[in-house]
């Protein structure tokens, strides 16, 4: 006895428009997986009180780029692995060849608002110079003594140098402001768990593919 089947065109056609639904399924579960888990993990930067550029430096893709495929995958990453890591797992920061780390203080703070903060830009940007306290018990203190504490909380000059060389004070209640501590080492408490968040979206996607596959099932 000799069998033989043949395949209709029209089965045919349902077989590769349902391998076709499958890939936009799996690519669109996947696109909406990487976004929900960049803005969650995004959301959990701002809320660390790490700021907007640090949350925008969470990206997101899918692969393959420009198809679609039944092993579609999602990338979501940091281009600042280095500083998120440390907040994602804490760690030991410890100051570079036994030198000390050198902590900003809220009048540091308020005096430059933006950008980084060390005690070589602090004395460029302002004209103050920085004196070294050291303390027995406790962190050591780098100090200016020619400055006051504004209304703002910022540090304001208190000497001001003539044409001729010489200088003069400009501001009444002339004292000396710590403007940053010194430390050996700190740790950084955590502050994010992303893993958290990649397991939930990650529980989430085979209800995604299906449901997904299933409407796209009925637009046909």
């Amino acid at each position: 006895m000799k069998l033989s089947m043949e395949v209709a065109p029209q089965l045919a056609t349902i077989l590769r428009e349902a391998h076709a639904e499958g890939e936009r399924a799996v690519t669109e579960a996947m696109r909406d997986a990487g976004t929900g888990l960049k803005t969650d993990w995004r959301r959990q930067v701002t809320g660390a009180g790490l700021g907007e550029r640090l949350a925008r430096s969470v990206r997101a893709e899918v692969y393959p780029k420009g198809t679609t495929s039944l092993e579609a995958a999602a990338l979501v990453w940091t281009k600042a692995p280095e500083i998120l890591g440390a907040f994602d797992r804490g760690a030991l920061i410890r100051g570079r060849a036994g030198q000390f780390l050198a902590i900003p203080t809220e009048a540091a703070r308020a005096t430059l608002r933006r950008g980084r903060l060390t005690p070589e830009i602090f004395e460029r940007r302002t004209g103050l110079r920085l004196r070294f306290v050291y303390r027995r018990n406790g962190p050591s203190l780098l100090v200016t003594d020619n400055a006051r504490v504004s209304k703002r909380g910022g540090l304001r000059a208190n000497v001001t140098r003539r044409r001729d060389g010489t200088t003069y004070s400009r501001l009444a209640g002339r004292a000396s402001a710590v403007v940053f501590l010194l430390v050996p080492q700190v740790r950084l408490r955590r502050r994010l768990d992303f893993d958290r968040d990649a397991r939930e979206w990650e529980s989430r996607v085979p209800g995604m593919i299906v449901s997904r596959w299933r409407d796209q099932g009925g637009r046909r």
